[in-house]
């Protein structure tokens, strides 16, 4: 199994990398804005499920074929992107929906549907993906084998140290949401700044990353 000092050496290289806010922290921003704390924490839990995905695939090999290749690579970092910038664009395009949810005369999106929106950001998240794949194997004794086993428990501590900060970030920006639900005037301004976070980070993602 993975050595202590390891562990602790991959906790802290994680918590690193989720602290500075990433697709998956700023995808869970705006939903908070746009539909509150139970839509961020679902979509908190969606997002791990995601990540813990790319966990599995790059145990059973399919991350260093991510990351070898700039084709696949390219296209799940488009795919993701094109996805965040939809969902963006259809916020932005019913903002003026916001008042009728916070009155009750309509509602969010079902919590299937927020995991499944969440789990989509999370496993095509390339800052993560590309972590996984050329980090992760680095952590990994050899030596004492049962190397798909130790990437998995690896992969448990990233995602637990995300859960947390991810719910901080969702909680904090839900409760600036509540600030503007105080007031009508605010509430289109809710679903705006929630999509165009989206649409901002859907772009951002298209254009980041590995280039050769």
């Amino acid at each position: 199994m993975v050595s202590t000092d390891r562990l602790l050496a991959f906790a802290a290289m994680s918590f690193l990398l989720i602290v500075i806010p990433g697709p998956s922290v700023l995808f869970v921003i705006g939903r908070a804005l746009a539909q509150g704390r139970r839509a961020a924490l679902t979509t908190v839990v969606g997002n791990t499920l995601g990540a813990y995905a790319l966990v599995v695939a790059v145990a059973f090999g399919v991350g260093a074929v991510v990351e070898r290749s700039v084709l696949v690579y390219t296209g799940l970092k488009l795919a993701g992107a094109a996805y965040l910038v939809y969902l963006g664009v259809k916020a932005v395009r019913q903002r003026g929906s916001f008042q009728a949810v916070f009155a009750g005369e309509g509602s969010a999106h079902g919590s299937l549907r927020t995991l499944w929106e969440g789990f989509a950001v999370g496993v095509a998240n390339p800052k993560t993906m590309i972590f996984f794949a050329a980090v992760l194997p680095q952590f990994v004794d050899r030596d004492r084998g049962h190397v798909a086993v130790q990437m998995l428990l690896l992969g448990l501590i990233f995602n637990a140290i995300a859960v947390v900060s991810d719910s901080v970030w969702g909680l904090v920006a839900s409760t600036t949401r509540d600030w503007f639900a105080r007031s009508p005037q605010r509430l289109a301004l809710v679903g705006g700044a929630g999509g165009l976070t989206m649409i901002g980070l859907g772009v951002t993602v298209a254009v980041t990353g590995r280039k050769d």
